[in-house]
């Protein structure tokens, strides 16, 4: 039992690791200056800054938005087979980009392959240089950083193979260095703002905030103190304390931090931001040991990804309010018309997903965020 439940362990970690991994280099740049004693100059309460937050939180939890991606493009290039290099099968957010990547490419009517790289960097490795073996006509760079891909990186840029990166670098859009005609996912800046935003608009400008950040990790560092910086623009809001601790230590430390925390500030810890949702399936055992309800107070957000476990908390109101999903089919989606621009020699589309917030309200009990609208605007734009 111990080896299994190591191994799921190690296997989360590793899956939760690849959603920051990707973004090692980088990341934290202009944002050490941030601390979390800055003090807003509004007054107590800050309605100004509460009011703003409101609004970007309602416009955030809208599920009918209209659509803000393409309206133009190329139809349909025939004929491609794409090879989809995968960090690990296991991480929710790379397997959800990989079926939608599936079915655009059966929409567009292309082959796929995936190759999982099964989450270590040597098989990360490997999986590629078996991706460039079989020349493909484009490669999916999914969930890992490409220099510790350079040599193979190096040869699908020699070979001539498009690369399109799903959270491979830290920001959306075309890439020089490593090469690659775009990378997609949502801006870092984005999802940290509204994560903060969530937090005073849910309190009403008061609250005692817990940040869980893994700050051995450049790009998760970044992140928190980026929401950091935007809960210091309320007075009345408090960091009282950013724990630190590493994603793959986060099943043993999380627990015994909770407890401390709970000991330590009571009921002034009312609400908690994590760098990764799964630090609150780890709080959720101490939370409840203490008695604490899991529709209540410390209310919790996660400020990235959205994997089905934190909807399936955010449903069942168990210790975690509110998430920050990507959306990963439509980034799938959107990986496919960026090829086809690729192949038709135009440059990349430079759409980036909008920030959501899914709450229990909003869900509608489903297991991850699938805006409506864009397979059949992306089919109108290839002639499908």
């Amino acid at each position: 039992m111990s080896h299994q439940h190591t191994r799921k362990t190690t296997l989360r970690a590793t899956a939760a690791l690849a959603v920051v991994t990707a973004f090692v280099a980088g990341c934290s740049k202009g944002s050490d200056s941030a601390t979390a004693t800055t003090v807003g100059s509004s007054k107590a309460g800050c309605p100004t800054v509460l009011a703003e937050a409101k609004k970007a939180v309602h416009a955030a939890e809208a599920v009918d938005a209209a659509w803000g991606g393409p309206t133009s493009g190329p139809t349909a290039v025939g004929g491609k087979t794409i090879v989809y290099v995968a960090q690990s099968m296991t991480n929710p957010g790379v397997a959800g980009a990989a079926q939608g990547v599936q079915e655009a490419a059966k929409a567009i009517g292309w082959k796929v392959r995936v190759i999982d790289g099964q989450g270590t960097p040597a098989g990360i490795q490997a999986a590629l240089s078996q991706a460039v073996a079989v020349k493909p006509d484009g490669i999916v760079l999914s969930g890992f950083d490409p220099k510790s891909t350079a040599q193979q990186v190096a040869q699908a840029n020699a070979a001539g193979i498009p690369l399109i990166g799903w959270h491979a670098v830290a920001t959306p859009g075309p890439s020089k260095d490593p090469k690659m005609f775009s990378n997609i996912t949502t801006r870092v800046e984005d999802v940290a703002k509204i994560s903060a935003d969530w937090v005073i608009s849910q309190s009403n400008g008061r609250a005692g905030v817990v940040v869980f950040t893994d700050a051995s990790i450049p790009f998760a560092k970044g992140k928190s103190d980026l929401i950091q910086t935007e809960l210091a623009t309320c007075s009345d809001v408090k960091v009282l304390k950013t724990s630190n601790i590493p994603i793959a230590d986060a099943s043993s430390r999380t627990p015994q931090e909770v407890s401390a925390l709970l000991s330590r500030f009571g009921s002034a810890w009312t609400n908690s931001v994590a760098i990764n949702d799964l630090y609150f399936a780890d709080a959720a055992p101490a939370l409840r040991a203490a008695g604490k309800q899991g529709g209540g107070a410390p209310f919790s957000i996660g400020a990235g990804d959205g994997d089905p476990s934190a909807f399936q908390r955010v449903n069942s109101k168990q210790f975690q309010a509110a998430t920050v999903p990507e959306p990963l089919s439509e980034q799938g989606w959107q990986i496919i018309d960026e090829f086809n621009r690729s192949f038709a020699g135009k440059p990349a589309s430079g759409y980036i997903a909008p920030v959501h917030i899914t709450t229990a309200d909003n869900t509608g009990g489903g297991t991850s965020w699938d805006p409506k609208g864009y397979r059949e605007e992306y089919r109108k734009l290839w002639g499908k």
